[in-house]
């Protein structure tokens, strides 16, 4: 008999459906092939002109329609990060072989977060009303900016009545939002919640605020493959990118009830604040290892029973170092045997997009007991020195994964998964 609750008495949530739209491709499976393979995302900027900027590359999602996924005129009113959101969740759903709408929409929640909203839609309209008059200002304009409008959205789609909310906490936000939206099934407030992360942040304003932090690389503009170079001794800043993650989320008697096909358990997730700097991380990842060890702690998991980390893995300096030391001083000797790699080396990063990303290519390392690799890996960084799988994928089994996110504002966040073996 399948045991429904966790060890601290609580409904078990798992995994039933997944959506993604990426710079690697257009789904969760296309994604990943181009992460196991190693066709890079990151190429040169196409969506404004950065002739006058230090940095003209980022992780574009190419060749989007969003008619493919909505109302060509609904999606003229939406922002680009809610256009993404749209698409991932309409897959979520389909994967997990669900109707739109959801046929019990008062037991169904959405939680779905970003780190800035419909940037893209405000500015665009300030510059209509500076240009063209007032009378050119969309009357969507506030509506396609505010951060919970992608939640909306898929609320709309789905026709979910139950809880909803946004989180917004830079590069934690969606590995947040997944770990909240557990909760909502734990206390019984509902019974399926989708869930994830979207961004959609390619702007010059986004490119030059980040490269006036100095926090961009700045150093391959000519060759953007080898830019993002996680751990690498040479690193020298992130590359940003845009895309959004989605999934669907279920208490385990009712996915096993409809037959559902179950991906992978959420044992246990928690978030922390380094409440030191508003970019630096806490040099003593204080913030990080908590973070880590109360997810642990939450999914009643021992720091032996780690078979993978899916890094954080910028490839800043700083970040690089600190969540390496993180896992060090949480891990101990252990953290020299956990292969731990970083998929931002060829998908960038993607925000408030990032964590239910790398949480639903976490999934997949389980599901084919394949690790995809630290792409770009060429020197070691004596600083950080763990088993970053370097350059090729790596056969192993792997059944329990922490994916780690660390955000501006000292936001930290850990999701730990496992692969669900029905008993």
């Amino acid at each position: 008999m399948e045991a429904f609750l966790d060890a601290r008495g609580r409904p078990r949530v798992v995994v039933t459906g997944m959506g993604m739209i990426s710079p690697l491709g257009h789904s969760v499976q296309a994604s990943w092939d181009s992460l196991i393979n190693g066709r890079s995302g990151i190429g040169p900027i196409t969506q404004f002109d950065s002739r006058d900027l230090p940095v003209h590359i980022a992780g574009e999602v190419k060749d989007f329609s969003p008619g493919d996924y909505m109302d060509f005129k609904e999606a003229r009113r939406i922002s680009r990060s809610s256009q993404f959101a749209i698409a991932a969740a309409r897959m979520a759903l389909a994967d997990a072989g669900l109707p739109e709408p959801l046929p019990h929409g008062e037991r169904a929640g959405v939680l779905v977060g970003t780190g800035a909203g419909g940037f893209d839609y405000a500015d665009e309209n300030l510059v209509k009303l500076r240009t063209k008059g007032f009378g050119r200002v969309s009357p969507f304009a506030m509506t396609g900016f505010l951060p919970n409008m992608a939640s909306h959205h898929v609320s709309l789609l789905a026709r979910a009545l139950g809880p909803i909310s946004t989180i917004a906490a830079a590069c934690a936000t969606s590995t947040q939002a997944i770990g909240e939206a557990i909760e909502f099934i734990r206390q019984g407030r509902a019974d399926l919640m989708i869930a994830g992360g979207t961004e959609g942040l390619i702007h010059e304003a986004a490119i030059a605020g980040f490269a006036a932090m100095r926090a961009l690389c700045i150093t391959h503009n000519d060759s953007p493959e080898k830019a993002s170079r996680p751990f690498d001794k040479n690193r020298d800043g992130f590359v940003l990118s845009e895309g959004a993650g989605i999934v669907v989320l279920e208490r385990l008697d009712q996915a096993i009830e409809r037959g559902a096909r179950i991906y992978a358990e959420v044992m246990g997730h928690a978030n922390s604040s380094d409440a030191f700097h508003v970019a630096v991380p806490d040099p003593e990842a204080a913030g990080a290892i908590r973070a880590m060890r109360w997810a642990l702690a939450d999914a009643n998991v021992s720091t032996n029973e780690i078979d993978y980390i899916n890094a954080h893995g910028t490839s800043t300096p700083l970040n690089d170092y600190t969540e390496t030391l993180a896992i060090k001083r949480l891990f101990g000797e252990r953290a020299y045997e956990i292969p731990v790699s970083s998929n931002k080396s060829v998908l960038g990063h993607a925000m408030g997009g990032t964590g239910a990303i790398e949480g639903i290519f976490s999934i997949y390392t389980m599901l084919h007991n394949l690790i995809a690799p630290t792409w770009n890996y060429d020197e070691p960084d004596p600083e950080c020195d763990l088993d970053y799988v370097p350059n090729a994928p790596r056969p192993a089994t792997v059944r329990t994964t922490l994916s780690n996110s660390f955000g501006l504002g000292g936001q930290n966040a850990c999701l730990v998964l496992r692969k669900y073996e029905q008993k």
